[in-house]
């Protein structure tokens, strides 16, 4: 829209101009004829009546061409003042999309630094774990949505939510502490805590 009216406000520009040349020329055409009649150049009684006749129509084309010149300057008024709101608003919205993107950057800068921290503790941790159980954890991570091992809760999978039977449960807690178990429902490792409820 900011092209269009810019567009719009250089062709009235040029109108203008053009409408303010006709009128001068206009006028200059006046002022010599005017200036032979004042001058009693003109003394032929059918040139002198052909003069005047036409200074009178001269001075009606200027008038003519004024109007004219008086609707492109409000016309053009009018597209400069739509054209610097779309600019105030484009400025604005300039302004709003840097603010925006630095937020999203610094934003991203946070995450990224956050990632990076929980990949060095999850290495430090990792490295205390068996190599088979860190290779099934990340297997059933890749393949449930980034979740591998998911707590027991009130006896209750914390991945997919079902809620263990009383004989699953009695296995599990029959189950010696460092044994790796599993959901039923969706494989998940169950990470056994004191709100097991076993």
């Amino acid at each position: 829209m900011a092209r269009e009216l810019g567009i719009r406000v250089d062709d009235l520009t040029r109108e203008q101009k053009k409408a303010d040349a006709d009128v001068e020329q206009v006028k200059g055409r006046r002022q010599r004829d005017q200036d032979k009649l004042d001058r009693g150049l003109v003394t032929n009684p059918k040139d002198l009546e052909h003069l005047q006749h036409e200074l009178v129509s001269l001075e009606r084309r200027i008038n003519e061409l004024e109007d004219v010149e008086l609707e492109v300057m409000e016309q053009l008024e009018t597209a400069q003042a739509e054209l610097t709101s779309v600019n105030d608003q484009l400025a604005a919205i300039a302004d709003k999309g840097s603010s925006v993107l630095a937020s999203r950057d610094e934003k991203q800068a946070a995450l990224d630094a956050e990632t990076q921290s929980v990949t060095s503790e999850r290495a430090i941790t990792a490295s205390g774990v068996p190599a088979d159980l860190l290779a099934l954890y990340d297997k059933l991570r890749e393949s449930k949505g980034g979740v591998g091992a998911s707590a027991l809760r009130q006896r209750r999978c914390g991945g997919c939510g079902l809620e263990l039977s009383p004989a699953d449960l009695a296995s599990i807690k029959a189950k010696p502490v460092d044994e790796v178990v599993r959901c039923e429902e969706c494989s998940r490792i169950l990470v056994r805590t004191s709100e097991s409820g076993l």
